[in-house]
C-alpha cells in the first residue's frame, strides 16, 4: 500500500446509503472488512432502496474485478469511475480484508458483533499501517462514539448532504430597504401585458437567482419577482396582489406576502417546478390546490391534478390496507380532502363550486402512490408531491424525471418534520431540490414563514 494517503474503512451503512461512495474519496484508498461484505450479502434481496443500492455496489465491484483480474486482490483494485458517473477522477485503490484480525480488545468482547468486527479491523490496520492515517467512515453515531473511545479516528459520510447546514438553504425571498435604489441607481421601467417591469444594472458582487422574490422598502414597498438574470442586468416584474379582495385564485386570498409570492409562482406558466417549504399551517397545500384547480378547471392549462406523497406515518404503521391504489392512498390523503373542503365551501366558489365537489375529486384530482411511478410520463399534468421532506434525493430524481411536456411539478414540505429514520434536514430530497434548482430559470422556491391555520396551531408550533 502506498504512503501519505489516508485509508478509509467503510461501514456497511455507507454503502447501503450510497453505492457510489467508494468513488468519492479522491486519491485516498478504501478498505472493506469482510463483515461488511457479509452484511451486504444479507441485505441484497428485496425491492427496497437499500437492496437496490447493495446490488448496484456489487455490480461496481464485479465490473472492476472482471476488467482488472481477480487473482491479485492482496494488492487491491484500482478504483475506476464507471461510465456515466460525473465525478472528479479518482486514483485510489480498493482493498479487501484478506487476513483475520485476531481477538477483539476487551472493550469489544460483547455487543454488536458486526460493529466490533469493523472496529477490530480498524485497530489492526492502525497497528500494521503505521505510515498512514486510518479513518473509519460510518453513518452510525454509536459506532463513531465507540471508535472515539478506542482512539480510532471516525467521521460521518458527508457526501450525501446537499449543504453543511440547513440554515444556509436558499429561502427564495430577500428583503431590501430603500438603500436598494442607491445601490442600483440605473433603472429602466416599462409595462407589458398589464405587468410592470424594471430593468436594473447589476453591480459587482451581487447574488441573484431566477424567480427570486424581492421586497423593496418598508410598509407599502415594492413586491417583485426576478424574471431574468443576465451578466449585466436584472429584470424585476411586479407581482399580482392576491392579498386584496380584487384578485383571488379559486376564492382564495393570500394572507401574507410569502403566500402572495407563492400564488404568483404557482400560476406562472413559465415556471415548471416550484418548491414550497414552511411549518405546519402556512398554507402550502391549500395555495397549491387552489392554483391547480384554477388552472385545470378554469384555464384548461392542465388536464388533471395528480397528488402523491411518501407514505410515512407519525405513529405505528396501521398495517395492510385493502382496495385499489386510490383507496389504499386515501388514509394518507387527509390533508388533500381537508383542503378540498375549504376550497369548495368558500362563498367565492359559488353554487357551482359546491355542487361540483364530488366530480372534482373523482374526475380531476387523482391520488397516486409513489411506488408505481417508475416508467410513467405525465403530459399536461399539475403534479403535487406532498410531504416531500420524507423522500430521498434518488426518489426525488425518479419523480421529477416523470414530467413530460406541459407538466408543472410542485414539492411541498417542512424539513423540520422528517418522519423517515434515515434522512436528516441536510440529506432530504426536498433540500437537494431547493439547492440544485435555484439557478434554473424555470424553477422557483419560497419559504412560507407565518402559520395561518389558527392561534392554537401557531402557539403549539412555537411553544412545544
Amino acid at each position: 500500500m502506498g504512503k501519505n494517503k489516508r485509508l478509509y474503512v467503510l461501514d456497511t451503512n455507507v454503502l447501503m446509503h450510497d453505492p457510489t461512495s467508494i468513488f468519492r474519496f479522491e486519491e485516498h484508498d478504501i478498505f472493506l472488512p469482510m463483515i461488511v461484505l457479509e452484511e451486504l450479502d444479507a441485505a441484497k434481496k428485496g425491492l427496497t432502496e437499500v437492496a437496490r443500492n447493495v446490488r448496484q455496489f456489487s455490480r461496481f465491484i464485479g465490473d472492476m474485478m472482471s476488467s482488472q483480474g481477480a487473482t491479485q486482490l492482496e494488492n487491491g483494485l484500482k478504483l475506476v469511475i464507471p461510465h456515466g458517473l460525473e465525478l472528479a477522477d479518482s486514483c485510489g485503490r480498493l482493498y479487501f480484508q484478506t487476513q483475520t484480525t485476531g481477538t477483539h480488545p476487551k472493550l469489544l468482547s460483547e455487543g454488536s458483533f458486526a460493529d466490533n468486527e469493523i472496529l477490530s479491523t480498524a485497530l489492526a490496520l492502525q497497528k500494521n499501517e503505521t505510515d498512514r492515517e486510518i479513518v473509519l467512515i460510518s453513518k452510525d453515531i454509536n459506532l463513531r462514539i465507540k471508535a472515539a473511545i478506542l482512539n480510532v479516528p471516525a467521521e460521518d459520510y458527508y457526501n450525501d448532504r446537499a449543504l453543511d447546514d440547513v440554515d444556509l438553504l436558499y429561502k427564495g425571498m430577500t428583503i431590501e430597504d430603500d438603500s436598494f435604489w442607491d445601490r442600483y441607481p440605473q433603472v429602466d421601467s416599462w409595462s407589458e401585458n398589464g405587468s410592470t417591469f424594471y430593468r436594473i444594472k447589476r453591480v459587482n458582487g451581487d447574488d441573484w437567482f431566477p424567480n427570486q422574490c424581492v421586497v423593496i422598502g418598508d410598509g407599502d414597498g415594492i413586491e417583485a419577482i426576478v424574471v431574468e438574470v443576465s451578466e449585466g442586468f436584472l429584470v424585476l416584474k411586479l407581482v399580482t396582489d392576491y392579498k386584496s379582495g380584487k384578485n383571488t385564485i379559486w376564492g382564495i386570498q393570500a394572507r401574507n406576502r410569502e403566500q402572495n409570492f407563492a400564488l404568483n409562482l404557482l400560476v406562472d406558466p413559465d415556471i415548471d417546478f416550484v418548491t414550497l417549504m414552511g411549518i405546519a399551517g402556512t398554507g402550502k397545500t391549500l395555495l397549491t390546490l387552489a392554483a391547480g384547480l384554477a388552472q385545470t378547471l378554469d384555464e384548461k392549462r392542465y388536464k388533471e391534478i395528480i397528488v402523491t406523497r411518501a407514505t410515512v406515518s407519525i405513529g405505528e404503521d396501521i398495517g395492510f390496507l385493502p382496495g385499489t391504489e386510490e383507496e389504499k392512498m386515501t388514509p394518507w390523503m387527509g390533508a388533500l380532502t381537508d383542503n378540498i373542503e375549504v376550497l369548495t365551501q368558500s362563498e367565492e366558489g359559488g353554487e357551482w363550486g359546491r355542487a361540483a365537489t364530488n366530480d372534482l375529486l373523482a374526475n380531476r384530482i387523482k391520488v397516486r402512490s409513489m411506488s408505481f411511478m417508475r416508467g410513467r410520463t405525465f403530459l399536461n399534468r399539475y403534479v403535487i408531491i406532498d410531504e416531500a421532506q420524507n423522500i430521498t434525493s434518488k426518489q426525488m430524481k425518479a419523480l421529477l424525471t416523470r414530467a413530460g411536456p406541459g407538466t408543472k411539478m410542485i414539492c411541498l414540505g417542512n424539513v423540520a418534520q422528517i418522519d423517515t429514520p434515515y434522512l436528516t434536514e441536510t440529506t432530504s430530497g426536498l433540500t437537494f431540490a431547493v439547492d440544485r434548482f435555484k439557478q434554473w430559470a424555470h424553477s422557483a422556491h419560497i419559504t412560507l414563514q407565518r402559520g395561518e391555520r389558527s392561534r392554537l396551531a401557531d402557539f403549539a408550533s412555537e411553544a412545544l
